[in-house]
């Protein structure tokens, strides 16, 4: 019985690691997690509850984030 000296060799790595999206994609998704964080801040504090800043701006600015992160994610490189 002889052995076949090719499937003994592991594959060889690649030098260069590729990243799952590009750089444009990882921006956006940086401001995206910006502005749902000013969202969520802008809903935090102890002042009257139904203020226009914490019932109506802070909603729209997280989803707007959230819809900011699902393009980043779904725009092709």
């Amino acid at each position: 019985m002889s052995k076949d000296k090719n499937t003994s060799k592991k594959p060889e790595a690649q030098s260069e690691q590729a990243f799952v999206f590009g750089k444009q994609n990882y921006m956006l998704m940086i401001i995206g997690l910006v502005v749902i964080i000013l969202g969520f801040t802008l809903m935090a504090g102890k002042e009257d509850i139904f203020d226009f800043r914490k019932l109506t701006l802070a909603p729209i600015l997280v989803l707007t984030g959230f819809v900011i992160e699902i393009y980043a994610i779904m725009k092709k490189q």
